[in-house]
Order: structure tokens, then sequence, then C-alpha cells
């Protein structure tokens, strides 16, 4: 087992990648801390599926947006786990933000959700990781990172700046023991996009756009990823951020 006995705390846990992700850590020995933004009856049914298989979870509920609820969270995943060896960032939202036509309170929230969640988070458990000398942080990008999506600029450029944000933390964080790395999917199949997945239009253009053919990956590959730079396998890797997009972002040069 790649991950026996680490403490693994997964944001965006109850649902979708990160669902997969704290499936996967749990297979392979992880004790995971399951977090859900608002719904604890979605975590437990997460810690439920792992406890079946044989492994350790519990469920929590976190807004990651306020650093109040992240400090009492860690103490109580401490308490009730030990310390956080393994930070996976998941949480996020996806929705559009036409330019003239989106609230600031809507734009504000996916800022606030997916790019200071996500730095809320890994400066919440920095400190314990430096004390310790070890961690890995390993926080959900997007092939939007890389190109531009046209009605989701606020997307794009908040998946962007996690990557950016990854690579400068990358060299603070180093020197302490601790790898910070990143993950950029693609078109993932997951409740987030099942609209879209629904749509023959929207599927015929995505295929189309796709170099293997495959429109959307499956959670579980992009699980697979997030399990190596977790794993040893990863050590010599700091401030990366891995493209999982079915080939994507090689093609939009070509396109």
């Amino acid at each position: 087992m790649k991950l026996q006995n680490k403490v693994v705390v997964v944001s965006g846990g109850s649902q979708g990648i990160g669902q997969a992700i704290a499936c996967l850590y749990a297979r392979e020995g992880a004790q995971v801390a399951v977090l859900s933004s608002s719904s604890l009856d979605k975590a437990q049914t997460v810690v439920e599926l792992i406890t079946s298989r044989g492994g350790v979870a519990k469920p929590y509920v976190c807004d990651v947006r306020d650093p109040a609820q992240i400090k009492t969270l860690l103490a109580d995943v401490e308490r009730e786990l030990g310390p956080v060896d393994i930070l996976l960032n998941a949480a996020g939202v996806f929705f559009p933000t036409p330019a003239g036509d989106t609230p600031a309170a809507e734009a504000a929230k996916l800022v606030d959700i997916n790019l200071m969640g996500t730095w809320n988070m890994v400066s919440a458990v920095a400190a314990g990781m430096k004390q310790r000398g070890w961690g890995k942080i390993i926080c959900l990008a997007s092939v939007a990172a890389v190109y531009g999506v046209p009605g989701f600029a606020l997307y794009c450029a908040s998946k962007a700046a996690i990557v950016q944000m990854v690579r400068a933390l990358a060299l603070e964080l180093a020197p302490h023991g601790i790898q910070i790395n990143a993950i950029s999917p693609g078109n993932t199949a997951s409740p987030m996009n099942a609209a879209m997945r629904s749509d023959p239009a929207a599927m015929k253009a995505i295929t189309a756009a796709t170099p293997s053919g495959r429109a959307f990956s499956d959670v579980e590959d992009i699980a697979a990823v997030a399990l190596f730079l977790a794993s040893d396998d990863s050590r010599a890797m700091h401030g990366s951020c891995l493209l999982a997009d079915e080939g994507i972002s090689a093609g939009m040069a070509a396109q």
C-alpha cells in the first residue's frame, strides 16, 4: 500500500473527482478526512463506501472560504485521526461568468472558493507540516488554466492562479520537506458537468476537439494521477502541474 497510515484531508471529497481520490487513497492505506462544504450526509455517504471496503475515513463539514472553520477542522482531524500528512484540494465550483452579466456576489463566490479556498487550506496545513519536516499538498487546477474558455473568464483565471501559486509555494515549502504540485484535468465526468454530457451538440464538439477521442475522462483516471503525487513515487516533484486532459491542451495551437 502506497499511503499506509498516512492522514489525508480531501476537500471536495464528497463527490466527483474528490470522492474518487478519497476512495483510492483509503484503498492504499490512508486514513481519510472527507470534507463536504455543507452536507455532513454527503461526506458520510463516501465514508460508508470507504469503510465498507475496509478503509478508514471520517466525515467533516467545512467551508474552505472560512479560515476559522478550517482551523477547527484541522484540530478535529488531528484529534480523531492524527496530524495531516497529505492535503488534497478538490473543492471548487464551475459556472459561467460572462462579462457585463455576472453579479459581483457570484464572481466573488467563484474566486473565493476556487482560489482563496485553496490558499486557505494550504496555509492552514503548512505550519504543522513545517514543524514535522514533511508533507504533501496536491491542488486541482484545470486544463482551463492554459487556454481560454468564452464565458468562463473567472473560472479560467482562478485555475491559472492555482497553478502559479503552486509554483511559488514550491520554492517556499520545498526547503521544509514539503512537496506541493497540481493536476490539471480536462473534461472529466462529474456531477458538475452532467448537463453538458447530456447535450448531444456539446458532446460532438468536445469529442471532435479531443485527440484521444474520449470526450470525458473518468474520475478514476484523475485519482490515479493524484495517487502518484501523494506517494513516494513523486518525491522529485516540486511545483509541477500534470495535465490529464486527453490531449486537449497539446492540440490547442493546431486548432
